[in-house]
């Protein structure tokens, strides 16, 4: 890719993995993965949901939880960023909440000189149950967000959201609001809902926003014996599917032209004709 093509088109990474109950051996895994992304001329990379740990339990998480601002994985990530001279969004990390029977699942965004540049607590807890027995109660173990968070990076304005959130459109449109270009989901989407739901809520997002999607997903069976659906994916403003990853470990690039997404806003104003 030529310099100016470069500067007009930017890479972006989703980061596919299937996280274990060690947190070592994660943080190593993403460390290659992360390299991986750069040695491909990402400009900003983005890791899974719980990618520093998937435990036999909801509650394994509390052992690893972190203080604000400190910590071995808030390190990793800043040390990531600034080796590589990237956006690293560090998918979630447990952050101490307000009590200690609760953390918070922090998406938290590290510049090219691994200062940290925002930081989103997920809003939308996954408690439901699904068909054949399985149940989640992520509100037992996280406390919720409260604030939609956009952050200005050299690639654009950059929206969070994690996993269940992908459902509330009223939460990308908060995004969107706040000048959102582009859209970042890490997640850890269960094999059933993600089979139904994980393209189409994905392509929705990005055709009613007039954004890009980077969603990086976990994708296979843990130690608990979950199994997440993978398909790890970058989506285009128009909805069509820039790159996936179905199974395993692995990294989706795909170039992002700023230039085409105010073309098709102006063209195609559908933001602007919004009466509620």
């Amino acid at each position: 890719m030529s310099e100016a093509a470069g500067a007009s088109r930017p890479v972006v990474a989703a980061v596919q993995m299937v996280s274990g109950p060690e947190l070592g051996a994660n943080l190593a895994e993403a460390e290659r993965l992360v390299a991986e992304a750069a040695a491909a001329g990402a400009q900003l990379v983005a890791l899974p949901e719980n990618f520093p740990l998937m435990g036999y339990r909801e509650g394994d998480k509390l052992a690893i939880a972190e203080p604000e601002g400190r910590g071995p994985i808030q390190a990793f990530l800043a040390e990531q960023a600034r080796r590589h001279g990237l956006v690293l969004v560090g998918g979630t990390i447990p952050l101490q909440g307000s009590g200690g029977e609760r953390v918070r699942a922090a998406e938290a965004v590290y510049g090219p000189d691994g200062r940290r540049l925002a930081c989103y607590d997920k809003i939308h807890l996954f408690d439901v149950e699904l068909e054949g027995g399985e149940a989640y109660r992520e509100s037992r173990t996280l406390e919720p967000g409260r604030t939609p968070v956009v952050v200005d990076t050299p690639l654009g304005r950059l929206g969070l959201a994690v996993c269940y959130d992908l459902r509330f459109p009223e939460l990308f449109r908060a995004l969107v609001e706040q000048g959102a270009e582009l859209l970042v989901v890490p997640s850890a989407f269960t094999a059933a809902t993600g089979q139904a739901h994980w393209e189409v809520l994905l392509r929705a997002r990005a055709v009613e926003n007039l954004c890009y999607v980077v969603a990086p997903n976990q994708g296979g069976e843990h130690a608990s014996g979950r199994c997440t659906h993978g398909d790890t994916m970058v989506v285009e403003p128009w909805g069509g599917v820039l790159g996936r990853l179905a199974g395993g470990p692995g990294v989706v690039t795909a170039e992002v032209d700023r230039d085409r997404l105010r073309s098709l806003r102006a063209r195609f104003p559908a933001l602007e004709h919004r009466i509620l």
